[in-house]
């Protein structure tokens, strides 16, 4: 199902995988691939794709998404040498590749974009059987880019960290399922802090770690008074 608003069209492909199209017709990929998501997907109509981390670091789905003159944006810890499944680095991708860090602000073309920190707090749930976060500070990252006038933050995979709540977004793309990131009560709270025009869940139900109950969440958004949809893809 694609999701409507103001002047962008969402399309959840599953996992973290998201379309962004403006009616001015450019085209912004999140974190594309992974997980089959993208098997039967082969559009190369992405302007711009975004890559938060190296979990979700996945040529081949850059590949079915991006065209020729794309520009890739990934995080600056990005490197295939410590990634078993793959063998490109993401300069070896036939694009224009740009490298950032976490709370980086930047203007490509039309789009306005930041990033922003994610990570596990050491302290919290979301750690090995070693106690070390999942994501750890410094290794990922998340994105807001403004299109047509709407902005969209995906926060990547993160913990809820205190500076969330105090950003200006109007459409909120929170990862639901929980174990390596916020969970939907979580993302729930801080929805209502946050107060978006629209709240869209990602990143649940791909496999048995990330899978949970969307339409408690949908109820415990809409309780809060937040606007919230799922894309049942």
């Amino acid at each position: 199902m694609t999701v409507r608003f103001g002047a962008v069209t969402v399309d959840w492909l599953g996992y973290a995988t998201v379309r962004l199209e403006s009616e001015t017709g450019a085209v912004i990929y999140l974190d594309p691939g992974r997980y089959g998501v993208l098997d039967d997907y082969d559009a190369r109509d992405g302007d711009l794709v975004l890559v938060s981390h190296d979990h979700h670091y996945d040529p081949e789905g850059i590949r079915r998404v991006a065209h020729e003159d794309a520009i890739v944006v990934v995080h600056e810890s990005i490197d295939a040498g410590e990634i078993d499944r793959v063998n490109d680095q993401p300069e070896d991708l036939p694009y224009e590749v740009e490298r950032v860090r976490a709370d980086e602000s930047f203007v490509l073309g039309p789009l306005d974009l930041f990033t922003t920190p994610a990570y596990n707090d050491p302290a919290g749930p979301h750690v090995d059987e070693s106690g070390e976060p999942f994501h750890p500070d410094g290794e990922g990252c998340g994105f807001a880019v403004t299109v047509d006038g709407v902005r969209v933050f995906w926060p990547g995979d993160s913990d809820v960290l205190p500076f969330h709540g105090d950003l200006d977004v109007d459409l909120f793309l929170p990862p639901i399922g929980g174990s390596f990131t916020m969970d939907r009560r979580e993302a729930a709270a801080l929805a209502e802090r946050m107060d978006p025009g629209l709240v869209l869940p990602i990143h649940y139900d791909t496999f048995d770690a990330l899978e949970t109950d969307a339409d408690a969440f949908v109820v415990d958004v809409a309780n809060r008074s937040v606007p919230v949809v799922l894309d049942d893809h």
